[in-house]
């Protein structure tokens, strides 16, 4: 008989949709209003790090930079104004492609479904995307002491479902992500390129490329092998 997991934890940037571009504009913005420059090679070391350590990262640029505790927050909350305006314009057909599957498939087998998202705006996305009702669980990243690659937000999403963490399955795109999900001990499913995501108990190209069936496989071979 296979082993089936029983929560599935899901990343939103670059797993269920695409905000990056609206993140890379409103942290591009907020930098140059700081004399600080950042191009989309830099943003990808963004991807899936919260708020706070993606402004160190950025400030970590101009080490004569001097910035106190509340321009900082002064600062993150400029870049949200931004990004928040800027995702008023998501709807549901921005949902990448399986993912609507992938989340009724869950329903069906009474499989738990969480959002461990290191976004604080990550409950107005998923609302405009109209996708809220699938999720029993969505993780507060302000309520978590440590942001990806540290395992906090999936040890969280476990905790407050029930559910042991060798029986969760993570999915993620970011390199840091999938590094908290094998952090955490449970399953981990990376999306995108499979040289960067090695690391990934299982990697698939896109989501497009997310079957149930196919991670469930996995998921019951790797614990046949523990």
């Amino acid at each position: 008989m296979k082993d089936y997991p029983k929560l599935f934890i899901f990343d939103l940037d670059g797993v269920i949709t695409d905000t990056a571009e609206q993140h890379y504009v409103a942290w591009k913005e907020m930098a140059q209003s700081i004399g600080i420059e950042i191009d989309r090679e830099f943003n990808e070391s963004l991807k899936g790090v919260s708020r706070g350590d993606s402004l160190d990262k950025i400030l970590n640029l101009n080490h004569n930079l001097h910035v106190s505790e509340e321009q900082k927050t002064e600062l993150m909350e400029k870049k949200n104004e931004a990004y928040r305006e800027l995702i008023t314009s998501i709807e549901p057909e921005d949902i990448y492609p399986g993912i609507g599957e992938l989340l009724e498939r869950l329903r069906e087998n009474s499989i738990k479904i969480a959002l461990g998202s290191a976004s604080k705006n990550a409950p107005f996305i998923i609302k405009q995307l109209q996708i809220e009702h699938h999720f029993d669980y969505v993780v507060d990243p302000a309520s978590v002491e440590n942001g990806k690659p540290a395992p906090d937000i999936f040890l969280k999403a476990a905790d407050e479902l029930d559910v042991a963490y060798e029986e969760c399955v993570g999915i993620e795109d970011a390199i840091a992500g999938v590094t908290a999900i094998n952090e955490a001990g449970m399953f981990s499913v990376g999306v995108g390129d499979e040289a960067q995501l090695d690391h990934a108990d299982y990697v698939v190209a896109d989501t497009a490329e997310l079957k149930l069936e196919a991670i469930i496989d996995r998921f019951d071979e790797a614990n046949r092998k523990m």
